[in-house]
């Protein structure tokens, strides 16, 4: 049993160092957490303060696109992010309240395409709670609502926001192969919601602390 477990801590030592090798360097090309005001880089920025911090948005039936230019050597990228969503998302639901979509692309190629709900599941899980595609993408995928996510327990983003749903904090991360000099990273959404007395009360989202390394490998 010894030996066994000798080989088996040797093995993963082995292989914890080969991988390590194989990162030859790695570099924070951007960040942000948008605390001075700064949006030099992004189209479409706009900063509020939610839960006592400054955050890219709010958005709804909106989008930003951040522009990484001059980019050293790299093979791969790693972009990380908090989202927030705020208030009363539906998820998968279909009209006329739904489904309500979030994605993100990077030069054009979607690397995140789902939806999100915020919906209170009754009895805590099962049937009944309308679901979400989070973390996989949409369509094909069903979740409980809040699948996924890092905190369940932030208020929703409008003081007279009478929504029991609150705010769903995720910790995005994405790592992909990368080459080009330039890098154009847009996060958007498609909110299904006509019977909305305040669109952006009822459903919306904000982004904070944009992480991006060019790694060389």
């Amino acid at each position: 049993m010894i030996k066994k477990l000798r080989f088996i801590v040797a093995f993963c030592i082995i292989f914890l160092v080969s991988c390590k090798e194989h990162v030859r360097n790695e570099v924070q090309v951007y960040a942000n957490n948008f605390e001075s005001g700064d949006l030099s880089a992004i189209q479409n920025g706009v900063i509020e303060q939610f839960n006592n911090s400054a955050v890219l948005g709010r958005y709804n039936n909106g989008n930003f696109a951040l522009t990484i230019n001059n980019l050293p050597e790299h093979d791969l990228i790693t972009i990380s992010f908090d989202l927030y969503i705020h208030d009363k998302w539906d998820g998968n639901r279909t009209a006329p309240d739904g489904p309500d979509i979030w994605e993100m692309l990077v030069d054009g190629n979607t690397y995140i395409n789902t939806t999100f709900s915020n919906d209170v599941c009754p009895g805590g899980s099962g049937v009944f709670c309308p679901p979400q595609a989070y973390p996989a993408d949409y369509p094909n995928s069903n979740h409980n609502p809040k699948t996924g996510a890092f905190r369940t327990d932030l208020p929703g983003a409008c003081s007279n926001s009478s929504s029991p749903n609150g705010t769903t904090e995720y910790k995005i991360e994405k790592t992909f192969r990368h080459t080009n000099k330039t890098l154009v990273l847009q996060c958007l959404d498609k909110l299904v919601q006509p019977n909305a007395a305040d669109p952006k009360c009822d459903e919306s989202w904000s982004v904070d602390n944009i992480v991006v390394k060019a790694i060389t490998l």
